[in-house]
């Protein structure tokens, strides 16, 4: 015990003297940001390997539960009996899905909800992914078209919305409060639009629309992952290449401008990228709510504040529409869409912070 004593006495006579190194500011905010950092770094790796969990799951589970070795057969290629075309063709595209349309919505939610500085700026909740959901009811529904020429409308659709709102929005000092508050009702009248079309569509059309507008991955195939999975390779990376100037964005024009930013080249190339990823993940799977309103938040309050958000944002909505769609296949007697679970977790939410922004008289 003496000796214990004796060494404690020591290290605090060597801490105090008058010689002895003391950490510096300097040394507490590297320390801080390293601590962060490797936060960051365990939250991503730990995401990913719950999404590799949740593929396996939606490869493996089904009517039929096939051994982990017959999967791993029909993923590199051989014929087994019926795992070749249960799993080949109807749960390997699913799941390929749900992980890219959760990235794009995931990435496109943060995005929006960074570079307005509000986490109601969404592209469910201001409009954008309703403008995509009319045109492609509008191709279902009137004009029949395929699966690449509906993509295709509902991208020029989201971007237009995109556009209109931008344009009734901007000028004065709180455009990001209009923006959201214009895209709203955009978005109302939008949604009309699309009850309309439903009214007048055939029969034969009505269920594929509604199952549709639920957000659903039902209709997953393997003909429609290429156009996801490029829109995802190709804009994921640009929003993570610009993560550095959407920060400063996220301090105002002027800060921004101060730092070095072309804001308004940034802005343009970061609403393309985020509103064609909705748009793109929304004409294959349908308008699956509140994912890019929710993957932000979460991916926030997992990795810390102050760091970048756009990659976890990614794996969060991934991890989202994956398990939602397992809760919708499995865990009630009746098999529920994608959609309506995320719809579940996510209203109450909308809920809190339309009550916290109103409590403030301003955007939260």
């Amino acid at each position: 015990m003496a000796t214990v004593e004796r060494d404690a006495s020591t290290r605090h006579s060597r801490a105090t003297a008058p010689g002895a190194a003391l950490p510096t500011g300097a040394d507490l905010v590297r320390a801080g940001r390293l601590r962060r950092t490797r936060r960051r770094r365990v939250a991503l790796v730990a995401m990913t390997v719950v999404i590799a969990v949740l593929f396996a799951a939606m490869l493996l589970l089904g009517r039929t539960i096939y051994p982990v070795s017959d999967v791993w057969a029909v993923l590199t290629g051989n014929q087994v009996a019926g795992a070749s075309f249960t799993v080949g063709t109807l749960r390997l595209p699913r799941a390929l899905t749900a992980v890219l349309a959760g990235i794009a919505f995931g990435v496109a939610g943060a995005t929006f909800q960074t570079m307005l500085r509000n986490p109601l700026a969404s592209p469910d909740v201001i409009g954008i992914t309703s403008g995509a959901s009319a045109a492609a009811i509008l191709s279902i529904v009137i004009l029949h078209w395929g699966s690449a020429a509906t993509m295709g409308l509902a991208l020029a659709a989201g971007i237009l919305t995109a556009l209109v709102i931008y344009l009734a929005a901007r000028g004065g000092e709180s455009t990001g409060g209009r923006l959201i508050l214009i895209g709203i009702g955009v978005g109302a009248m939008l949604d009309a639009v699309v009850a309309f079309l439903l009214v007048r569509a055939a029969v034969s059309d009505l269920s594929v629309a509604t199952r549709w507008m639920t957000g659903s991955l039902n209709g997953a195939r393997m003909a429609d992952i290429p156009a996801l999975a490029i829109a995802v390779v190709v804009l994921v990376p640009l929003v993570l290449v610009l993560q550095r100037n959407l920060g400063a964005l996220e301090l105002g024009d002027a800060a921004a401008t101060a730092l070095g930013v072309r804001v308004d080249r940034t802005r343009v190339l970061l609403v393309v990228a985020a509103v064609a990823l909705a748009c793109v993940a929304t004409a294959t799977t349908g308008p699956i709510a509140f994912v890019a309103f929710l993957a932000g938040p979460i991916a926030a309050r997992i990795v810390g504040p102050g760091l970048p958000v756009i990659a976890p944002a990614a794996l969060t909505g991934a991890c989202l529409v994956m398990a939602a769609d397992l809760i919708g296949q499995f865990a009630f007697d009746t098999k529920f869409p994608v959609g309506v679970i995320t719809g579940i977790l996510g209203a109450p939410y909308l809920i809190y912070l339309l009550t916290r922004t109103a409590r403030r008289g301003g955007s939260s």
